[in-house]
């Protein structure tokens, strides 16, 4: 994504970064709406309609009357009263109406770029707007499989939803990148950083499945789950069947692990960032390392906490920015072709 016009390109990257933020703060949005129960609130696909709150009683009751339907009212929630629902409700909006904002915060900006330049220095952008469309239909596809025999969306669909935003994100910020001026540097092996960065997406998705199945509810120790490393109520050769991954103690077990093993590959490449005195990496390095340590510690205490509300959103907010300090290493340990 070439640019020549020294204004354009401006209005380019800021348009970029402000996306950047809003679907950060989607994803942070999107995990208060899981964290206090509240995905299931809206229980019909509004494209449009949706576009405005209930704004009188009539319309609440409709809204509450169509929740009433669901197993998670039924079976979880038969007790709640309509100022309770309004709570679980503003959250689910809320993270729609942000998705709202974001297609329409990115078409618009996009036709107009794309008069003044042209379809084929934005074509990789268009890619992003149709993963932006997707994930509409993603997260209207992960609602679905709550409301008809299960008082909770699906672990994979949840997973599937979530890595999608992180993906959507990072496609932004690599386009971000490819505006700036970014000088050469000395490469590292370009397959471990790699690996590294597909450690993390692994252990978002693990995340995701940990969150869907409530997993990190129980065994509420550390290092230990309960009074053993692996989980005692399961046994290690259940680890390696397909059905581990429905699984919460085992599913958490992975969570702790692979975090683990993040942190060994994280110190490699430390140690030949620093062995190699590549000083354009040390400081890429240092961002990384600030964020993957704090990321394992509020992991340990969301853990220690039962995945109380607070602790819980923070461990979220933190993979944000791990992930995007990540994706910049990434980026600028490639070729300089890229960087445009």
């Amino acid at each position: 994504m070439y640019i020549e016009n020294i204004q354009l390109k401006k209005y380019v990257s800021l348009w970029l970064g402000t996306m950047f933020w809003l679907i950060a703060i989607m994803i942070i949005v999107g995990g208060l709406t899981r964290l206090t129960d509240s995905g299931l609130s809206i229980t019909t696909w509004e494209l449009f309609s949706g576009f405005l709150p209930p704004l009188n009683p009539i319309d609440w009751e409709n809204y509450f009357n169509l929740y009433k339907e669901i197993p998670e009212y039924k079976i979880q929630n038969y007790s709640m009263t309509i100022n309770e629902f309004k709570i679980i409700f503003w959250w689910e909006w809320i993270h729609r109406f942000l998705g709202r904002l974001v297609g329409i915060a990115f078409l618009i900006p996009l036709i107009i770029f794309t008069v003044k330049l042209n379809f084929n220095k934005l074509k990789s952008l268009y890619f992003v707007f149709l993963l932006i469309c997707f994930q509409g239909f993603l997260g209207w596809y992960m609602v679905s499989s709550g409301l008809v025999d299960r008082i909770d969306v699906s672990h994979y669909r949840l997973s599937v939803h979530l890595i999608m935003a992180f993906i959507i994100l990072s496609l932004i910020y690599w386009n971000y990148l490819k505006l700036k001026k970014i000088s050469k540097i000395k490469e590292i092996n370009t397959f471990l950083v790699s690996f590294f960065v597909f450690l993390i997406f692994l252990q978002i998705i693990i995340g995701a499945f940990v969150s869907g199945m409530d997993a990190g509810q129980i065994y509420n120790s550390w290092p230990l789950m309960g009074n053993n490393y692996f989980p005692n109520d399961n046994v290690v050769s259940n680890l390696f069947k397909l059905n581990a991954f429905n699984d919460p103690s085992l599913v958490q077990f992975m969570h702790r692990n692979l975090a683990y093993l993040i942190l060994i590959v994280y110190l490699i490449i430390f140690y030949k960032v620093y062995s190699n005195k590549l000083n354009n990496l040390i400081n890429s390095i240092n961002a990384i390392g600030i964020f993957l340590i704090l990321q394992i510690l509020l992991g340990i205490l969301t853990i220690l906490n039962g995945a109380q509300i607070y602790i819980a959103s923070m461990h979220q907010i933190t993979s944000i920015f791990l992930v995007s300090s990540c994706i910049y290493l990434l980026f600028i340990n490639r070729k300089t072709s890229l960087q445009l």
